[in-house]
């Protein structure tokens, strides 16, 4: 069942994730799908993060572009517009607030983070 809530926890966040990815400069979605693993996600497969991709794409929220390669396939990198910048600023400070909420509660429910150590 944890595997299963943990997809569904990630389903509602995943645009952000992305977004986040790419605020140090433009990526493309291996590279991306590779992060979010790095950052402890799990795998992200390509028929979940393309649509994400193109999703996000078309809310003018990340500009993409085709670059052919010298060898081997070529590869669409991505990278911020204004408006993803603003977007993940105002839903990232939302997201924040509502895990800030949730972990509040968890924690008078007697619920304790992992601990680092």
């Amino acid at each position: 069942m944890a595997t299963d809530r943990r997809a569904s926890w990630l389903k509602g966040v995943l645009d952000l994730l992305v977004l986040c990815c790419l605020t140090d400069g433009e990526s493309y979605g291996y590279e991306i799908a590779k992060r979010l693993d790095e950052a402890g996600l799990g795998t992200i497969r390509g028929g979940t993060l393309y649509p994400v991709l193109n999703r996000l794409e078309e809310a003018g929220l990340v500009e993409a572009e085709f670059r052919a390669a010298g060898r081997g396939p070529g590869r669409r990198y991505y990278r911020l517009t204004g408006d993803g910048r603003r977007s993940l600023a105002e839903q990232g400070g939302a997201w924040l607030a509502f895990h800030r909420s949730v972990s509040a509660l968890l924690a008078r429910g007697g619920v304790e983070g992992p601990t680092e150590g």
